[in-house]
């Protein structure tokens, strides 16, 4: 029986690994009556409850795994994102990106991912996480790179003193999530579907004439 795996797992993240002691063997390895018989245990491996992996495909005696996503979104994510919302500078840029070029639902839920990703306290999150995270949505989903400018001039305006500042931070954020900057459309809908009265998500470029 051969298990083919496309991650590499180790130590207690495999729930179904059971440590024994080695035993001693006549040097000839004992055949399984029939084949049903594996068959049958990957089948109860396969139902174990409350694991991360699942099963991919079954042919033979060979069974392969796949890595399912697990969602990292917390409820205290959602409710950071809430809190910021409040905020005089974050409400007076939603309302100043009236085409929502920099700030429709798509991106401001790839803000919340990120605020997952990048595992920092609920209190340690303020104003400039916010526009960090959603300048590198912006970064990450658009084509066009030039309204993610906007984000600096209603910051800063005119001036670029402090757009060397405001780069630093924004590797640093990036670093704190491994890279981890992709987040799927699926993703992006989970989010939404965990709060769907926040006014937030009717910001949909499609409903704009």
């Amino acid at each position: 029986m051969q298990l083919v795996v496309d991650d590499e797992v180790s130590g207690p993240s495999a729930p179904w690994v059971e440590h024994c002691h080695p035993c001693r063997t006549t040097g000839k390895k004992r055949k399984r009556e029939s084949s049903s018989e594996a068959v049958e245990e990957l089948q109860e491996l396969d139902s174990e409850p409350n694991h991360a992996w699942d099963a991919d495909s079954l042919y033979g005696l060979k069974m392969k795994f796949k890595r399912l996503r697990i969602n990292l979104v917390q409820p205290e994510h959602h409710e950071v994102f809430k809190k910021l919302l409040e905020d005089p500078v974050v409400k007076e840029f939603l309302a100043w990106d009236k085409n929502l070029r920099v700030s429709d639902k798509y991106l401001l839920s790839m803000v919340i991912a990120y605020f997952s990703r990048a595992g920092f306290f609920s209190w340690q999150y303020q104003r400039i996480h916010f526009f960090l995270a959603l300048y590198l949505a912006n970064d990450m989903e658009e084509d066009n790179q030039a309204p993610k400018q906007d984000i600096f001039y209603f910051l800063y305006g005119q001036s670029y003193a402090l757009r060397p500042l405001f780069h630093k931070l924004r590797y640093q954020f990036i670093c704190s999530m491994g890279w981890n900057t992709r987040v799927s459309l699926e993703e992006c809908e989970e989010i939404q579907a965990y709060d769907p009265d926040l006014w937030v998500w009717g910001r949909d470029r499609t409903l704009i004439p």
